[in-house]
């Protein structure tokens, strides 16, 4: 029998409305499961389950009440230990702020509050979001639900394992290198990277920069959408915020595939992508291509994207982290150190003409969408890897440049300004979960959802693609 916590948001959502089950009756079971599985995961490093479960039966007095209900009422929501929660303990994944409880919820966890979701608990991220392996020196490692030993990637790895095991139907990330769309790859669920500005991120240290947004991850497109429309809003601290928001608070209906043009990448002309996925991507296309009106193989033009995105990604880490590492290395894991070595040894002319490049590319990626509704492509260059390695030192035999050189396919959309879900397609050869990114140009997200769960329906028909789920038998008897 399926339990109350293996439901969708949006199934839940009903069921609250309804009266069919209360949200305490949700957050017991999201606990129960939390308890169960996180032992072999370590995916939920601060629980706050006395405080949700009060929140529960406050939101279940309301429903009786029959008082208006937020977009999320009575929901639980895991937040990735980026996010600020007023009262609960917030780490960065970092040891210099291992005792941090913040006075006041970040804008997008006020937001998801004021919509009636309950903060169930802060889930595990690699130091200030540095890494595609959720790994820091404060909690250790988060494992893969479909296989203990290997990564869930990162940097919204907690997430991401969170919603694979049924421990939330929502949660929270964040996106830069692919810190939402690796790990939704790498668990067999599903990811948005908004366009800069839908979800306000009101702190940012560097604000000229829209590289980092804010997304909702969760199981299914629907709910996807409907954390997004929880979070967003509108924010003047955040340069990129604006009303462009507004055509995303009705939920996405699905496109017409029929109607769409495809262009389909392997690696994007220049990333790095090994054998195996760029085999098993083919394959996987060949099974759902010929529901599409129109679909050819195009690549963008994404010129010097790797040094764009090192040098800019660098001059962010410097005014963030500087001062930090200078005074506290010794606590400090060795992503957040490379990254601001590295942009300490940039020059003005470096930094100059990374900006630049990063315009070129912006420029290029939004003559694609003259001819092409979507980009589909894959969303990670390998399967899951050890968690016990920082990173991807090589892909077959060829040696990467630096901790985040094997994350080219999903950083370089970065540097575009993409707005992207990544979608689960079945397993691989390992048995691990192989996912795929559909990628617009800013602006479209709500073109992008629209195809998203268009081609979600199509590939849940087909077993070889549907979205795998974790045999959570061995992880319980850990």
């Amino acid at each position: 029998m399926t339990e109350l916590c293996d439901l969708s948001a949006s199934q839940l959502d009903t069921m609250i409305r309804t009266k069919e089950v209360s949200p305490v009756e949700i957050m017991e079971s999201c606990i129960a499961r939390t308890k169960s599985v996180d032992g072999a995961l370590n995916a939920m490093i601060t629980p706050a389950f006395d405080t949700a479960l009060a929140a529960a039966r406050a939101a279940e007095d309301a429903v009786m009440r029959g008082d208006d209900l937020g977009l999320i009422h009575g929901l639980p929501v895991a937040v990735k230990d980026l996010d600020a929660t007023a009262g609960i303990r917030t780490t960065y994944g970092s040891r210099l702020h291992r005792h941090d409880i913040p006075d006041a919820d970040q804008g997008s966890v006020a937001r998801i509050r004021a919509e009636g979701g309950i903060v169930l608990g802060k889930t595990n991220t690699p130091e200030f979001g540095a890494g595609g392996n959720t790994r820091n020196m404060l909690f250790g490692p988060t494992s893969n639900p479909f296989n203990a030993e290997k990564t869930c990637g990162g940097s919204s790895g907690g997430s991401a394992v969170a919603l694979a095991t049924g421990m939330a139907p929502l949660a929270t990330g964040s996106d830069y290198g692919g810190s939402l769309r690796t790990p939704a790859g790498f668990c067999g669920i599903v990811g948005f990277r908004p366009s800069p500005g839908i979800v306000p991120i009101e702190d940012s240290g560097v604000g000229l920069h829209p590289f980092a947004v804010l997304g909702p991850m969760a199981r299914c497109v629907d709910d996807v959408s409907l954390l997004l429309r929880a979070m967003m809003g509108f924010d003047p601290r955040d340069i990129f915020s604006s009303g462009a928001y507004r055509d995303l608070l009705v939920p996405p209906g699905a496109a017409d595939p029929g109607r769409l043009r495809v262009a389909i990448s392997a690696d994007l002309g220049v990333a790095a992508m090994s054998a195996a996925n760029r085999a098993l991507f083919a394959e996987r296309v060949e099974l759902f291509c010929h529901h599409f009106g129109v679909v050819e193989e195009c690549h963008p033009d994404l010129g010097d994207v790797d040094n764009a995105f090192e040098v800019l990604r660098g001059v962010g880490f410097v005014a963030a982290y500087d001062q930090l590492v200078a005074a506290h290395r010794e606590d400090m894991s060795p992503n957040v150190i490379d990254n601001v070595e590295r942009g300490l040894g940039f020059s003005v002319r470096d930094i100059a003409a990374a900006h630049v490049q990063q315009t070129r590319i912006a420029r290029n990626w939004l003559s694609l969408f003259d001819d092409f509704d979507v980009l589909i492509c894959p969303v990670a260059s390998v399967s899951p890897f050890a968690h016990a390695e920082w990173s991807v030192s090589e892909i077959d035999g060829q040696k990467m440049v630096s901790y985040m050189s094997w994350l080219g396919i999903v950083y370089g959309p970065t540097m575009a300004l993409a707005c992207a879900a990544a979608l689960p397609c079945g397993v691989d050869a390992d048995g691990m979960p192989f996912g795929i990114q559909l990628l617009g140009a800013p602006g479209t997200d709500k073109k992008v959802l629209e195809i998203a769960k268009s081609l979600e329906i199509i590939l849940a028909e087909n077993p070889l693609t549907a979205r795998a789920v974790p045999d959570l038998g061995p992880l319980k008897a850990t």
